[in-house]
């Protein structure tokens, strides 16, 4: 998108012996203009801009970026993914409606539903990479393009499993297998995850199946820690980190948007738990931990590992 200056000079000289006049003949400079691509239609040529979070930099933070997952920009219009349970389905794939935006040269202002109005500088870096840039909190965001048909939602998904746990009010025991030793966990018919930097981010409960989610008392607080399995996409480690009465160690799947299997290898027994009352992340208010909050659990991670 640079200027090509295409410069042809032509220079003739004629010397006249009889009136020694010299005539120069210039042809004028002749800037040839490579098209533009205006903001708007940059942000419209791909229809899902992933936001690469890791790549973050600043102290501050744009809410509405920090919580979100995917970002797409359509006819003034601003969508976002900020749930894992229905990404790919809800709004075609886009997400929900979450404010509008206007674009005018490298700017690029937002009026989010909850966060409300964001005036941000836009540069791109790459054909389908941009960098967006608030100047108030001097905070960078990272943003990819790409087209809904070849984004990989399941990727995405995976890679952001204990999230999706924090999207359910609780979840609810609804199976346990026949086989396996009898142990403990038999007996815990509620999990309920909050958000990392929470504190004690993980519940248990005993109380008897069917109760209303309000009505639930929690036996047991602890921390809970979701690892990858080498090798392996689809299934991850879970570690229930129980205050003061050790770890339940098991192997997550996900069977739908609202159902994960257990296994505990230790007694080789099999769970099934049923997510209740889901939590539509439009705000900024839940979900993702805010850059402030991750520093927090930065530090509270070496002290622990300090001790």
């Amino acid at each position: 998108m640079k200027t090509l200056k295409l410069l042809s000079v032509i220079f003739l000289s004629s010397i006249l012996l009889t009136s020694c006049v010299a005539e120069v003949v210039i042809e004028e400079d002749v800037y040839v203009e490579e098209p533009r691509i205006t903001l708007n239609e940059l942000l419209n040529t791909y229809e899902i801009w992933y936001v690469d979070i890791e790549r973050t930099k600043g102290n501050g933070e744009i809410p509405f970026l920090q919580k979100a997952f995917t970002v797409s920009f359509r006819n003034g219009t601003f969508y976002a993914n900020n749930n894992l349970v229905g990404m790919g389905s809800n709004g075609n794939g886009y997400g929900l409606d979450v404010g509008f935006y206007d674009t005018f040269r490298m700017d690029l202002d937002i009026s989010h539903d909850i966060d409300g109005a964001y005036k941000l500088v836009i540069t791109q870096l790459s054909d389908n990479q941009i960098e967006v840039y608030d100047e108030v909190t001097n905070t960078s965001y990272f943003l990819i393009g790409y087209q809904r048909n070849n984004f990989d939602y399941d990727q995405v998904f995976y890679d952001n499993i204990h999230y999706f746990l924090q999207e359910y009010e609780t979840w609810e025991k609804v199976f346990t297998s026949e086989f396996g030793v009898l142990n403990e966990f038999d007996n815990e018919n509620y999990l309920k995850f909050s958000y990392f930097g929470s504190g004690e981010n993980f519940k248990s409960s005993q109380d008897e199946n069917g109760i209303h989610i309000d009505d639930i008392f929690y036996d047991y607080t602890g921390h809970y820690e979701v690892n990858d399995i080498v090798n392996i996409f689809d299934r991850k480690t879970l570690t229930l980190d129980y205050d003061y009465l050790g770890n339940e160690f098991f192997e997550l799947s996900v069977i739908n948007d609202s159902k994960i299997e257990l296994f505990h290898p230790t007694s080789e027994t099999v769970y099934q738990f049923v997510g209740r009352g889901h939590i539509q992340f439009k705000s900024s208010g839940k979900g993702k931990p805010t850059q402030n909050e991750k520093k927090r659990i930065k530090k509270a991670d070496f002290m622990k590992l300090s001790k």
